[in-house]
């Protein structure tokens, strides 16, 4: 293999399964550092599965085939006879039909299928936490280094624990079956990067893997996306969060709880970035704790109406039981809103001392630091200018993107 000298333009292949790049840490990582790493001069293509990352211009982007059963515009729908005939597209139908989820399996033979022939175009293959077999496989014959940005283990804990029927620990059990494998693989790699000194050490714990594997890689925000908009006028009492998910993990049902004990006493809303799950939990206990009316979901909206939000907003709320990073904290702090975070996992190393940390899983104390806000509002001015200081100062695509290619580096000297 050809030497790669520490000044040479590298071309790299960045693996993704899933890349919604509004929404969901892996799509955010990876529309954000291959931008970056393109303006570092290196050459970029990005393989991805479901949903189009929106790269920027000059990044070359490959979408693989796959059924997207999970699509919520037709939700487990019956593929055709003809996609069936397809083997890995029998085992994604399978493994969805018996109620896994057998994306991060499928894609990475995809993956590997599409790579095989052509893996004399790359230097490096930069897997985003699929763990896949199929990365395993391409490991063996180029350099392959993983971005984890938490072990998933820890969504398997919570997401079983949050569940009371037998029948429904048994299907959240399945859904993770994908952990065994990720297992597997994780400790076949000489080289992981992580976005948190958190994470790290959960890595190693749950993977059973050595810390001599990791480099720490700090996410970044993207300030050209979310700055401050001053011309726009914050509106008293309302808050945002930027997660509709029905995954207990993310922790909404307990901001949920905490808008209803608090419009016991002051005025309230709730912006929610996304939509919830049709049926699903946050809709039930919307109607359950009669606050509609506080409620807003505003579904799937562009980068202008984000923006739009935060600079609406008077207070950014990240409710997260447990976060690898927390982008939506930083994005929130870039455009200079003060935070409610809770202390799960990785959460205060992002925020600092430049934001309100409270327990996860804690209604009252969001609940409390939320009154405390709205009843200070010098306060919650000058923890949003802390806050926009700390993302500037700390957090920037730049800067990962270099510390990225450091690790590239490294990793393609200890595999010649």
């Amino acid at each position: 293999m050809k030497a790669v000298y520490e000044k040479e333009s590298l071309r790299i292949c960045m693996l993704s399964y899933r890349s919604n790049p509004h929404c969901g840490g892996q799509g955010v990582y990876i529309r954000n550092l291959s931008r970056e790493l393109k303006n570092l001069g290196h050459k970029v293509e990005v393989l991805s599965g479901v949903q189009d990352p929106l790269l920027d211009e000059g990044i070359k982007l490959t979408m693989l085939d796959c059924l997207d059963l999970y699509n919520p515009d037709d939700m487990f729908r019956v593929p055709s006879l003809k996609e069936l005939s397809n083997p890995i597209n029998l085992l994604e139908w399978l493994g969805t039909a018996t109620m896994g989820f057998p994306e991060p399996f499928t894609y990475g033979l995809r993956a590997y299928q599409y790579l095989r022939n052509r893996l004399g175009s790359y230097d490096i293959i930069h897997d985003n936490q699929s763990l896949s077999y199929g990365t395993w496989a391409m490991s063996r014959r180029l350099p392959t280094i993983a971005t984890i940005h938490h072990p998933i283990t820890v969504d398997r804990e919570i997401a079983v624990s949050s569940v009371t029927a037998l029948w429904k620990k048994m299907k959240e059990m399945r859904w993770y079956s994908f952990i065994d494998m990720q297992k597997r693989v994780v400790k076949k790699l000489e080289h992981i990067i992580t976005v948190s000194d958190f994470s790290r050490d959960d890595i190693c714990s749950e993977f059973k893997i050595s810390s001599e594997r990791f480099k720490v890689v700090p996410n970044g925000i993207n300030t050209e996306l979310f700055y401050p908009v001053p011309e726009i006028q914050r509106k008293k009492n309302r808050l945002i969060v930027t997660n509709s998910s029905d995954t207990p993990l993310k922790g909404l049902y307990y901001l949920l709880h905490a808008v209803a004990e608090i419009a016991k006493s002051r005025e309230i809303e709730l912006i929610v970035i996304g939509s919830p799950k049709k049926n699903g939990g946050i809709e039930r206990l919307v109607k359950k704790l009669d606050i509609s009316h506080l409620i807003t979901f505003t579904g799937r909206i562009d980068d202008h109406e984000f923006l739009k939000h935060y600079a609406k907003a008077s207070i950014a709320v990240v409710p997260s039981v447990y976060e690898g990073f927390g982008l939506p904290v930083g994005e929130a702090m870039a455009c200079g809103l003060p935070v409610i975070s809770t202390t799960g996992g990785a959460l205060p190393e992002v925020v600092g001392d430049a934001g309100v940390l409270v327990p996860p899983s804690d209604p009252d104390a969001l609940a409390g630091a939320v009154i405390k806000l709205i009843d200070n509002p010098d306060l919650a001015e000058e923890l949003g200018r802390a806050g926009y200081k700390r993302v500037q100062e700390h957090f920037t695509w730049k800067r990962s993107a270099e510390m990225t290619v450091e690790a590239y580096r490294e990793a393609i000297r200890d595999y010649s």
